[in-house]
């Protein structure tokens, strides 16, 4: 059998199951970033709708809010791989979006009589039922995407992280200035999420032989071509084989990946939390309260996020480059290039406020190619694992968007000093360029030995189990005796 039998529909199941997971990211995303917009509408009422209540927060106790999601986002990464592989993606998706969408809906019944802290505490919550997220989206990728369209899809998943981003700077704005003010922003963004939770419970399925929807066309070649690159189902590993936990702590191109995101992390954070605050002190533009300067960025980074999915494509579908080629061109693309110009913003005075957007604007965008230049590199290691590694991957690269804003803090003690914040941006290139080299140099796009379910099992024993396998296909291939009456008649 062989990957050119029949696909089934021209957009089938897995396509559905990709757009859900899409759409997952986006939901999740918009009320995790959404915060900085919601954080001004609740303390400066004028800035958007007067008529609901103003708090009077401290800038400390408002960057507590803003970073508290990621307390709890850190703390549930590593254990949401394994869950997903206990439980499933359906069941373990289900409670993550569930948790913190219903929490989600809560600060406007509860910050009136437990001001700041709870909110923040809210937002621990939250993030704590969000870390399950990605692991799972990473699993699911792996259990229904043929090899051959992994590239493509997974992407096309993944760009849900710059949709939500969009839609969260763009729509917290106009939602807070409308007649339902800042509460509104709290009961959309969990309402969608509560939605969305309803079409997964119906629409979703662990594996393509579970869903209720799929065609046997489409259920075949998906079949074929994991038969073919000897994967398995997620059940299968867990009855079979314990996780290969040595092999895979100690795997180097696992640990090029840790390092590559982590440093994406260190410098993203940058780009994203640090630049509107120097704008604001060295050039004197408030990013934040512009919503077509806070917008214009990320889109920048969705559309160029669909730019670098279709030159992927067109390269690897027509074999220009290999999958290795892609994705190490593309990650150097999206590390490198953001860090000389993150350089060159710090070097731009009051005069040069065009050159500073543009400057920024494109280093978000370039900055999208990351997902195809190494988010999607646990599916490449180990689909069978890909939940799991893509846990540890983003406990340590979540640890990052709390410790940059700690370094800022000490580094500038003057927001409008403009030599303070060239030692910032200049440690963000130093740590892109580390982190890309280190990446291009020990990180691989094979499968990995510890990914096949036999790896721990002793060579015997896999063998047999082998011999087991070829006996009983040599078996049911013999023709079937036929009986002396029946012959005779």
């Amino acid at each position: 059998m062989t990957a050119d039998i029949n696909k089934g529909p021209f957009l089938g199941q897995r396509h559905l199951q990709v757009f859900l997971l899409f759409s997952s990211i986006t939901v999740n995303y918009i009320p995790k970033f959404s915060a900085s917009v919601t954080v001004v509408a609740m303390t400066d009422a004028a800035t958007t709708n007067p008529n609901f209540p103003e708090y009077d927060w401290s800038d400390m106790e408002k960057s507590y809010i803003l970073s508290s999601f990621f307390w709890g986002y850190f703390v549930t990464q590593f254990p949401g791989g394994y869950l997903c592989r206990r439980f499933g993606a359906k069941r373990t998706l289900l409670v993550s979006t569930l948790g913190s969408s219903f929490f989600g809906l809560l600060p406007p019944f509860c910050v009136s009589w437990g001001g700041w802290g709870i909110y923040c505490g809210i937002r621990v919550v939250q993030g704590f039922f969000q870390g399950f997220m990605f692991p799972c989206v990473h699993a699911h990728l792996a259990a229904w995407c043929p090899v051959n369209e992994r590239n493509r899809l997974g992407a096309l998943a993944n760009t849900g992280i710059e949709c939500g981003t969009l839609l969260s700077m763009f729509l917290s704005g106009i939602i807070a200035a409308s007649s339902i003010g800042w509460p509104g922003l709290f009961y959309v963004t969990g309402g969608i999420g509560l939605v969305w939770c309803v079409a997964w419970i119906f629409l979703a399925a662990n594996q393509p032989n579970e869903s209720k929807f799929i065609t046997k066309a489409e259920l075949n070649y998906i079949e074929a071509l994991k038969d073919m690159s000897k994967e398995v189902e997620a059940g299968e590993v867990e009855r079979k084989v314990p996780v290969p936990w040595h092999a895979i702590l100690t795997s180097l191109p696992l640990w090029a990946l840790v390092v590559v995101r982590s440093a994406h992390s260190w410098g993203f954070s940058t780009l994203q939390a640090e630049i509107p605050s120097y704008m604001k002190g060295v050039l004197n533009m408030d990013m934040k309260k512009n919503a077509l300067y806070s917008a214009l960025p990320y889109l920048a980074m969705w559309t160029m996020s669909y730019v670098y999915l279709i030159v992927s494509d067109v390269l690897l579908n027509r074999k220009i480059l290999s999958l290795t080629a892609i994705r190490k061109t593309f990650n150097s693309l999206a590390l490198w290039l953001p860090a000389i110009g993150l350089i060159g913003v710090g070097f731009l005075d009051q005069d040069q406020k065009t050159m500073a957007i543009v400057l920024m604007t494109a280093n978000v965008g370039i900055n999208a190619g990351s997902t195809i230049g190494s988010a999607l590199n646990t599916i490449d290691l180990s689909p069978n694992y890909a939940g799991i590694l893509m846990g540890i991957v983003n406990s340590a690269a979540n640890v990052v968007p709390i410790l940059t804003p700690l370094l800022v803090g000490v580094i500038v003690s003057e927001e409008n000093n403009r030599a303070q914040w060239q030692i910032v941006f200049i440690i963000a290139a130093i740590v892109f360029g580390l982190g890309n080299l280190f990446y291009l140099i020990f990180g691989k796009m094979e499968v990995q030995p510890w990914d096949d379910v036999n790896f721990l099992l002793p060579k015997d024993a896999s063998n047999i189990d082998a011999t087991e396998k070829c006996e009983k296909s040599a078996e049911s291939e013999k023709p079937k005796s036929v009986e002396p009456e029946k012959l005779a008649n």
